[in-house]
């Protein structure tokens, strides 16, 4: 019998998601979302709208009473709301897993508490606190936002102790943390799946490229050494074991100067650095983690096509109405997320380039940076 689909968070990711579930109408009859954003982008391709915020406690609970499964493409819920919704419909991942990823000191301490590699750090609760913690980390380090915090904001890096003020006030009250900088070699993720059987799969190790803390390009399969590959898919498998909550979860990674993989941060949900998936695999991670959910048996997650994934973001020095981005070109797959102002950074869109003639990564990158000239974002 087919579900009503709740999803927290409409923007891009849930925009992917109710297109995916789109596909499976045996599964999902409709998909409601519940996002601040009038006509975010998940209401353009036909999911009902609850206009509220992530955190409002009626919109969750009308959400749970109008669905028979809630998700996120956001970690900002209230997870302690939607425990108390869990008896009026399913929610996956959980409220407990939700509520572990959310506090970023409660997730490296649950990592730490099983055995799964992460970078020291430490609760700050004062200055003195940072002060005895940058003793002992040395610099940089870097002084966190325990919550709500992504795409680099809520990180300031702490280079000399001429710093240490700046970066506490930055702050502003919020709890924090701080973590020793890891000088590592590659930023790496692994998208895994668990559904709620308990099966796992995770697809292949890919290469991230971030500029100003920005997820910029994706190059999948990552360029590592199968050791390397083989031991951030075991250490993926291993935490997704621990959290038992079922969907798709993005996995972020260092890759150490001595080929070590440490855990930077996680997030419950499908994840920027998943979307190579549309073009390059037989499942994408938005197929995946409806099948995840909903219990049925996951997909294949092998790269049939090496892929690079490259996010169209808002110009520094822009704000306003942009005219609409047009690409074509062999194997080039765009997508625009259908918003329609562009911000300093914002995500706007991205697109696929896929090797289905036989290119490589090294020849895709090539044939990229003849495309990014192309990536203007204009005024109308």
């Amino acid at each position: 019998m087919s579900k009503v689909l709740g999803i927290i968070g409409g923007g891009q990711l849930g925009m992917m998601i109710a297109e995916a579930a789109k596909k499976m109408p045996n599964h999902i009859s409709k998909i409601i979302v519940l996002d601040p954003v009038k006509n975010c982008p998940a209401s353009q391709v036909g999911a009902e709208q609850i206009v509220a915020d992530f955190k409002d406690k009626n919109a969750i609970i009308e959400l749970a009473k109008k669905s028979d499964i809630i998700t996120y493409e956001i970690e900002s819920g209230d997870s302690d709301v939607l425990k108390l919704v869990e008896n009026d419909t399913v929610i996956n991942p959980s409220p407990e897993t939700l509520k572990i990823i959310q506090d970023k000191f409660l997730q490296k301490s649950f990592l730490l508490q099983n055995h799964i590699p992460v970078a020291p750090f430490i609760q700050v609760d004062s200055i003195s606190d940072l002060e005895q913690g940058l003793k002992k980390f040395g610099y940089p380090s870097l002084l966190k936002a325990r919550r709500d915090a992504y795409d680099g904001r809520g990180n300031f890096k702490i280079n000399s102790i001429k710093e240490i003020k700046n970066a506490f006030d930055y702050f502003k009250g919020e709890k924090m943390m701080l973590e020793k900088f890891i000088p590592f070699k590659m930023e790496v993720s692994v998208i895994a799946a668990r559904n709620t059987k308990g099966q796992i799969k995770t697809f292949p190790l890919v290469e991230n490229i971030h500029e100003d803390n920005i997820l910029r390009e994706t190059i999948a399969p990552a360029r590592v050494s199968k050791k390397v590959a083989n031991l951030a898919e075991e250490i993926a498998k291993t935490t997704m074991n621990v959290l038992k909550g079922s969907g798709i979860f993005g996995i972020e990674m260092f890759v150490t100067q001595n080929d070590q993989i440490i855990i930077n941060e996680i997030a419950p949900r499908v994840h920027n650095s998943g979307h190579h998936t549309l073009q390059s695999s037989e499942i994408s991670q938005f197929d995946q983690h409806l099948r995840a959910i909903l219990g049925l048996d996951l997909g294949n997650t092998s790269i049939i096509y090496p892929t690079i994934m490259c996010n169209i973001l808002g110009p520094k020095n822009f704000e306003g109405e942009y005219k609409p981005i047009e690409m074509t070109g062999p194997n080039l797959f765009l997508k625009m997320y259908g918003k329609k102002i562009s911000k300093p950074l914002r995500k706007l869109g991205h697109f696929n380039l896929v090797g289905k003639s036989g290119e490589t990564i090294e020849q895709l990158l090539i044939t990229l940076e003849t495309l990014k000239g192309k990536l203007n974002v204009n005024p109308v």
